[in-house]
């Protein structure tokens, strides 16, 4: 009895001072509380928070330098400052702010494949849409001599070793940019009868060819179009 009496008296102590030091703690306040929530008050909508947060807005003052930011700094960081190629480019920046060196080669890489496939496979739509009048028009002939052959074309292209941008002018509103690529392509040539008359079905042979594009600044389209190729062996 004794010893029950004990323990429980023991328990009782520590129950109270659990408690105490639960109290002491989650009964303290710090002031960043959230107040309790009340189901049945106003709730705030999001078109009220919204125009409470714009009134919290803070316009930052503009960085030193916005205003006077090198126009040419596309053009120095692609060629150095100095050369005929980047006062070229620095010369077609003047009328085609918009200009950026480094976008188009890669856009030009992207449409000497599309161009070099659509050919080999006579796909004008594709062609049409990439080549000036002139150029659309050559491209299109030969590729009926071929067909009025009954010759096919069976072309991989592997890939671009190498694309520089070598020359840039402005001829009234026309902007011109030539650019040399060096690719790897395996092309092979059949007559009617299936018999080989020129290329190689298994060998990759390395072609280089310099091309022109020219896009109309005075126009809102963005898009070039090739407008002379040349092959350089």
């Amino acid at each position: 009895m004794g010893s029950f009496d004990f323990v429980t008296i023991f328990f009782l102590v520590a129950a109270v001072v659990i408690f105490l030091q639960l109290r002491s703690v989650l009964g303290r306040r710090t002031g960043s509380e959230r107040p309790p929530f009340d189901p049945y008050s106003k709730r705030e909508t999001a078109a009220e928070a919204d125009s409470a947060d714009r009134g919290k807005v803070v316009t930052l003052p503009k960085r030193d330098g916005d205003e006077n930011e090198n126009p040419y700094a596309a053009i120095d960081a692609f060629t150095p400052a100095g050369t005929p190629l980047n006062e070229q480019l620095r010369t077609l920046v003047k009328t085609d702010p918009s200009f950026d060196p480094k976008e188009f080669v890669n856009g030009a890489r992207m449409a000497y494949e599309m161009i070099v496939v659509a050919f080999a496979d006579g796909d004008r739509k594709t062609l049409k849409n990439l080549l000036s009048r002139e150029v659309y028009e050559g491209f299109d002939a030969a590729i009926s001599e071929r067909e009025s052959k009954g010759e096919v074309v069976r072309s991989t292209f592997v890939g671009i070793e190498k694309a520089d941008l070598i020359g840039a002018e402005v001829k009234d509103s026309e902007a011109n940019v030539t650019i040399r690529i060096v690719s790897q392509l395996i092309s092979a040539t059949y007559d009617k009868a299936g018999a080989l008359i020129d290329g190689d079905a298994e060998t990759v042979a390395e072609v280089n060819d310099v091309w022109t594009f020219a896009r109309d600044i005075r126009s809102r389209d963005p898009n070039w179009k090739l407008i002379a190729t040349e092959s350089e062996g």
